[in-house]
């Protein structure tokens, strides 16, 4: 028996007897050798066993064949190389005895499955590095005993604030903690919270700049609401600033344009200096029953004015400075309308009409036709102008000419006037302009516009194309009269417009028709209708002969009789 070994024999055992554990340096030098390379006879030894490379163990190391079919479970082994100590090389299979130290079947790497085309790293000294003399030893400092830390409560942290560090699923179930360099960081070895030690704290994610972020975003939106609940309920409870009194003698123009509506008109009153909010007018005008009733035109106005004294003052026809043109009525008439309410000489709007005609915005089909007794005829379209105090005339002239436009653009007279036999939308509206000073009555429109188209066929028996109706002689005189005089007279007169004499249609139209009057125009009724007569407000009547006509016009005198007209 050797000073550090022992033979055979039932010798009492040594400290640093390999067997009981490592007990100093030399304990743990033969307890390295034991572990590393065995410590009991493989089972499987049958042939002195060749190292891997170049290199054999002295240990009588064992290698196995290469597999053998009728030699089942057992794997096929690699050696492992010589290992130095100091620089000298050591046999990793006995000790100083020359015993020979056998490695343990559980001990030896696996065999290689592909015919050992690559080493074992878990066989060489690298993965079981030999334990260092005393005299090159670092000296470990002391530690201190461990104190008992209270245990930190885990901090919960949801995936939208992690920064990543957080434990992750490897997918075979295990949970990575993190920090694959730190010892008992993998799933080979787990963590030091499975090996019953402290749990390793985790990193501390940086939640606290989203957090922040997240905080003032919540914050703005907050106030944002704040604010337009402020609004909303301030419009909606609260009272909006106003103005008192009836206002002051300052007085300013405001037109309205056509369809304003609450807001657009409370908008232009405070732009004046009327009224002094928006809400406060529009409040008004919602408790006024009448309120919705403001129309456009031109108002004369005081400033300074509170909103319900507005919305009164706008109800009142007296300080509505607007132009209301009626259907059907001639030129000449609007041109008086004009004059009147501009202040100006009577015949002034008439001249700038005659003179500016090609200047006021007339479509190039209601242009160049002979024997115009008005250019201008058919296009100052009925309906309510805003007239300010010192417009000039060609300014209403122009806002009239351009509602004409944009109504006869919408009904599409231009494409539609061709289908009806006629030569242009000119033709068509003077149609529209006959059938709204025959007609006189709405109900009527459409039966008599049936007349018109029946009357201009050349080769009707009844009236051998001639229209001969009462209101081209009326327009001839500028009169408005029933007793224009007998069919012989009125044949002897002498104008392009008498339709007692000539055949077809008058040069233009007679009157500024409405939208009524040429949707009929557009769209006659079906019939065979020459003749009609309106005994009264309620009741016309239409016939196709001379003959059922004269028994009617009788009935309509008799009627006339009895009214006392």
């Amino acid at each position: 028996m050797t000073e550090y070994g022992r033979g055979p024999g039932s010798e009492p055992w040594h400290p640093e007897d390999p067997a009981y554990g490592p007990q100093g340096w030399e304990g743990q030098q033969a307890y390295y050798q034991q572990t590393q390379y065995g410590n009991q006879q493989d089972p499987y030894q049958q042939q002195p066993q060749q190292g891997y490379g170049d290199q054999q163990y002295q240990g009588g190391q064992e290698h196995y064949a290469p597999h053998d079919p009728h030699q089942q479970g057992v794997p096929q082994q690699q050696g492992y190389p010589q290992q130095t100590y100091a620089g000298q090389p050591y046999d990793t299979g006995t000790w100083d005895t020359g015993q020979q130290a056998a490695m343990p079947y559980g001990a030896h790497a696996p065999a290689d499955p592909y015919g050992a085309q690559g080493p074992d790293l878990y066989g060489t000294p690298e993965a079981y590095p030999p334990p260092q003399p005393p005299g090159r030893r670092r000296a470990e400092p002391e530690q201190e005993p461990a104190r008992a830390e209270p245990e930190e409560p885990e901090e919960e942290n949801h995936p939208f604030f992690s920064d990543g560090d957080d434990d992750r699923d490897d997918g075979d179930g295990d949970r990575d903690d993190g920090d694959g360099d730190e010892p008992g960081g993998s799933r080979r070895g787990g963590g030091q919270g499975r090996r019953g030690g402290k749990p390793k704290k985790k990193k501390k994610s940086r939640n606290g700049l989203a957090c922040l972020v997240v905080a003032l975003v919540m914050a703005g939106g907050a106030s944002g609401v704040a604010y337009f609940g402020y609004q909303f309920w301030q419009g909606r409870f609260g009272e909006a600033p106003d103005f008192a009194g009836d206002g002051t003698n300052e007085t300013v123009q405001v037109e309205i344009p056509k369809g304003a509506g609450g807001y657009e008109i409370a908008a232009l009153l405070v732009e004046n200096g009327v009224v002094k909010s928006q809400g406060a007018f529009v409040s008004a005008q919602e408790k006024n029953p009448a309120g919705k009733n403001i129309q456009d035109g031109v108002y004369t106005l005081k400033k300074g004015m509170s909103a319900a004294s507005a919305v009164e003052a706008m109800l009142d026809p007296a300080n509505r400075n607007a132009l209301t043109i009626p259907e059907g009525k001639r030129s000449a008439y609007i041109y008086a309308q004009i004059d009147k309410k501009l202040e100006l000489k009577p015949g002034t709007t008439k001249s700038v009409a005659t003179a500016k005609a090609k200047t006021l915005g007339l479509p190039a089909w209601a242009t160049g036709h002979p024997d115009l007794k008005d250019p201008l005829e058919g296009f100052l379209f009925p309906a309510s102008y805003p007239v300010a105090k010192g417009a000039k005339p060609e300014d209403v002239l122009k806002k009239m000419v351009a509602r004409a436009n944009a109504e006869y653009g919408k009904l599409d007279i231009e494409t539609k006037a061709a289908s009806l036999g006629l030569k242009s939308p000119w033709e068509l509206l003077t149609v529209a302009s006959l059938v709204q000073v025959e007609g006189k009555y709405k109900h009527d429109f459409d039966k008599v516009s049936r007349v018109v188209y029946n009357r201009l066929k050349p080769n009707n028996i009844e009236t051998v194309g001639r229209l001969e109706f009462d209101s081209t002689i009326n327009y001839i005189k500028e009169e408005s009269t029933l007793d224009v005089g007998t069919v012989a007279d009125l044949r002897k007169i002498d104008d392009p417009y008498n339709t007692y004499d000539i055949k077809g249609l008058t040069p233009g139209p007679i009157s500024n028709p409405g939208v009524d009057a040429i949707k009929s125009a557009l769209n006659p009724t079906p019939g065979p209708w020459y003749y009609f007569v309106s005994i009264n407000e309620d009741k016309t009547v239409f016939s196709v002969t001379n003959e059922e006509h004269n028994r009617n016009v009788e009935q309509y005198e008799k009627e006339r009789e009895k009214s006392g007209q």
